[in-house]
């Protein structure tokens, strides 16, 4: 028996007083297909059984399914088939010398992302290998995002092909929660081009779990009643969290699927894995998961770096790296129209070991002199240290982000005004692309990916 009691004006806590049973439900159904051999695929076609539980187990998470997980197809890979009717159905991998992303075909053969190149084609020698094309990927995260909004407003994204939407309290307006998952596949079909799954569920986990079981191309509801008896039979690597380190340690066990976790008690659990994880996985595996989707924060701060490889630079090649990295988070920060006033410089060395240097300007600022010079003076005092290690990696950031409007005007004792040289040099970009103009010093270099990135 659940009751309310009442303390003042407005305050109301909810009192358990006797657990209360789920009573057997209809068989599941699961929309469009699972991954194919998926034993929670071949389980959850027809699901049966009950599940019985507290009904205040998820106090704050809705008592149906209302959370997608939306997760576009080998994105990349994806992109390339559209683009180039002559690719589809054929194995593609993106990227030559690190596997970027890899079509389904490619996987088949034991392809994943992160892989080197050589063994890629080794394992797959009919794979047609494409260069990555990150503006056009840029667009289609766009294209993808816009069919999201028009959705639903609740989306919480998580990378450039990936979020969460939450359709509660849509259901006049667009019908039940599958039925706008089914329709925002479809429109990202037509508007986009591009395959997505989707996993529905009570919380964001299990959405994103099911996502992972429909892939490719698929869509799966995971009802209330039957959420334990889909998430059970899976293997211990579903749980947020379990890496190779934890998943081997739990196999080492005997502990394989996330129903022989949750049979174990969470005092176990933490003795194994340390408070933390151990009370992490425990709540997982019961699929206790309060957090509701929520826009995601603007960035603290904004960064890029580029990895230089075992060969040694000379300080002058560092230094026109450098400036590349500042023109790039410059021309990021303003686009976002944010300012900051800390700079760091992030520096690997050779025995992969890590430093960190900062400096905290006066005033926030996104103007590239500014910040280049900063820049260079952090790493010219970080020379000694350089020659003395190597350097395999540099990166700069700038932290103690803000709005910049409004912001502090200062007295223009300053003739050099660097703002407006950086709004002309912006627009020519825009207009023309980031290789219509760039520094004397970085003629004849490649200027390296970009990653697309979500909006700040």
């Amino acid at each position: 028996m659940l009751f309310f009691k009442k303390f003042g004006v407005g305050l109301a806590v909810a009192i358990l007083i006797a657990p209360a049973r789920v009573a057997p439900a209809d068989r599941g159904r699961a929309l469009d297909r699972p991954s194919p051999g998926s034993e929670a695929g071949q389980r959850f076609g027809v699901v049966v059984g009950i599940r019985e539980g507290n009904l205040c187990e998820h106090m704050f998470v809705s008592a149906e399914p209302t959370i997608l997980h939306a997760d576009a197809d080998a994105f990349y890979a994806s992109v390339e088939q559209r683009d180039d009717p002559r690719l589809r159905g054929r194995p593609v991998i993106v990227g030559a010398g690190v596997v970027l992303a890899a079509s389904y075909e490619a996987k088949a053969c034991g392809v994943y992302t992160a892989m080197g190149g050589a063994l890629a084609r080794r394992l797959c020698p009919r794979a047609v290998v494409v260069a990555p094309r990150m503006s056009a990927y840029a667009e289609a995260s766009k294209a993808i995002y816009r069919v999201f909004e028009d959705t639903t407003p609740l989306v919480e994204g998580l990378s450039i092909d990936e979020a969460f939407l939450d359709v509660r309290g849509l259901r006049r307006l667009a019908g039940t929660p599958s039925e706008i998952a089914a329709r925002l596949r479809r429109d990202v079909r037509e508007r986009v081009g591009l395959p997505i799954t989707v996993g529905v569920a009570r919380t964001k986990f299990l959405a994103k779990v099911a996502s992972g079981v429909a892939k490719p191309d698929g869509l799966l509801v995971v009802p209330a009643e039957h959420e334990l008896e889909f998430l059970h039979p899976l293997p211990i690597e579903r749980l947020w969290g379990v890496g190779v380190v934890t998943s081997d340690r739990l196999r080492r066990l005997g502990i394989t699927t996330v129903g022989q976790v949750a049979q174990m008690s969470e005092g176990v659990l933490v003795t194994i894995l340390g408070r933390a994880s151990g009370r992490h996985l425990y709540a997982l595996a019961h699929n206790r998961d309060p957090r509701s989707v929520q826009a995601r924060p603007r960035r603290r701060s904004i960064g890029s770096q580029c990895a230089l490889g075992r060969r040694r630079r000379s300080l002058h090649e560092v230094d026109a790296i450098l400036l590349s990295l500042v023109d790039r988070v410059t021309r990021r920060m303003r686009a976002a129209h944010r300012i900051g006033r800390t700079v760091v410089l992030r520096l690997r060395f050779d025995d992969f070991s890590r430093a960190t240097r900062s400096f905290t300007m006066t005033r926030a600022t996104a103007e590239t002199q500014v910040i280049a010079d900063t820049a260079r003076g952090l790493l010219a005092a970080a020379v000694p240290l350089i020659e003395r290690r190597g350097l395999t990696l540099v990166g700069v950031a700038v932290a103690n982000l803000e709005n910049d409007c409004p912001v502090q005007l200062t007295f223009p004792f300053d003739p050099d005004d660097s703002a407006a040289l950086d709004a002309a040099v912006d627009e020519i970009r825009n207009r023309f692309g980031l290789a219509a103009i760039t520094r004397g010093v970085l003629l004849g270099r490649k200027p390296g990916l970009t990653v697309p990135l979500l909006p700040d």
